[in-house]
């Protein structure tokens, strides 16, 4: 039986990260990277089975880059005229108002997510460089976008719009389009599939570098923390989360800060590398543990937002059953984890503290049979949701 596969493409401003999934048991046949497109060197990597090859050369832009992908699947494997490619899924951020779910690459789309770059300026024009250059290599399979807004496109009115001047939000498409949409899908419909019901009121923390938390009832989307952009909700690795907008002019007046740079300080200089000089939680979790003040004064910040936000999908959703950690923090940080959950006590939530010193590469359940609400880790994955949505539209 021919095994069938989807091509998953990430395009990044200079990056290209790339994944194949076989449909059949949804495992990687093969994965790889090239990083920092346009200098002087770039660092590649493919990996097959126990195969793997680096190099670094210099690749100008991403229509080389998939030319090197091309030639890395030659090489060391597997070739891709030889893979059954039935699709090819390129991970798009912002689908604006346009998109609900996944949607087959035509030019009217590509215009679409063309049009959305605005909104998306940082993601939307590497992801049309990263179309342009994987139609090169497999023109004949249809190519598909998957969003990671569309999940949230379903939000209600009441979650979706923001107490700005209609005519300015409308004229400008200022909402709430959330982001990690695909992960929060995914994880959702994994907890549901776990615990045999399709009627739950879930939180789901996406905690990694970027974070985020989603409110999912029944299936649908309630409520998520990320805003018009990324920046909203959660304290981030480098992302201040949420803040008083008037910070902005503020900065603009007293400090002489220009828009970009205020843009750069609060999407790269600040959350926890702001507040430590680390956005990596492991380092954070080092100087906590070594006794250090302001590192485990920055890790009560994170998880007081972290508290506000269960906290009030807890009241949106009027209860909940099922509260889910994923992502790399999520998925492997047992202090983030347990330090929220006993914050969450009052709410009858308990957890099986030897079970969650786990790192997880696995579906767990960590909550204890008599805690009020089922606490589990999910491992996301992107990916594999990106093929089964690219398998949905693919006959």
């Amino acid at each position: 039986m021919t095994t069938e596969t989807v091509l998953v493409i990430n395009s990044g401003s200079s990056s290209i990260k790339y994944k194949m999934i076989n449909l059949a048991d949804g495992q990687a046949i093969a994965s790889g990277i090239v990083e920092q497109i346009g200098e002087k060197e770039s660092r590649i990597k493919h990996i097959h089975g126990s195969l793997e090859k680096k190099l670094t050369r210099s690749v100008r832009d991403h229509l080389e880059g998939m030319a090197v992908v091309e030639e890395l699947f030659e090489q060391v494997g597997p070739p891709l005229e030889d893979s059954h490619v039935i699709g090819v899924g390129h991970r798009i951020v912002q689908g604006g108002p346009y998109f609900s779910g996944p949607a087959v690459i035509d030019q009217r789309v590509y215009e679409l997510i063309q049009e959305l770059c605005p909104l998306g300026p940082l993601h939307n024009p590497a992801h049309l460089k990263g179309i342009d250059a994987a139609k090169r290599i497999l023109p004949d399979v249809p190519h598909v976008a998957v969003f990671d807004t569309a999940f949230f496109n379903q939000l209600p009115n009441k979650a979706a719009t923001y107490a700005l001047k209609q005519d300015v939000a409308e004229k400008y498409r200022i909402r709430r389009y959330g982001a990690h949409g695909t992960s929060h899908q995914y994880v959702s419909e994994r907890v549901s599939s776990i615990l045999g019901r399709k009627d739950l009121k879930q939180i789901v923390l996406h905690l990694g570098n970027g974070a985020s938390a989603s409110a999912v009832v029944c299936g649908k989307p309630l409520d998520t923390s990320m805003g018009l952009t990324p920046l909203q909700g959660l304290v981030m690795g480098g992302r201040t989360g949420d803040i008083d907008p008037a910070t902005v002019f503020h900065l603009y007046r007293e400090a002489g800060m220009s828009i970009d740079e205020i843009d750069d300080l609060f999407n790269k200089q600040s959350g926890m590398k702001g507040l430590t000089g680390h956005n990596d939680m492991r380092e954070v979790w080092e100087l906590v543990l070594s006794g250090d003040q302001n590192a485990r004064t920055a890790m009560d910040i994170y998880q007081h937002r972290l508290l506000q936000y269960v906290g009030a999908y807890y009241a949106v959703m009027g209860g909940l059953d099922a509260l889910t950690f994923t992502a790399g923090v999520g998925e492997n940080d047992p202090w983030v984890r347990s330090e929220l959950c006993e914050s969450l006590a009052f709410l009858g939530v308990k957890i099986d503290l030897e079970l969650n010193k786990e790192h997880f590469r696995r579906e767990a359940i960590i909550s204890t049979p008599d805690s009020s609400v089922k606490v589990l880790v999910v491992p996301t994955n992107e990916e594999l949701a990106i093929a089964q949505q690219v398998r949905s539209l693919v006959k």
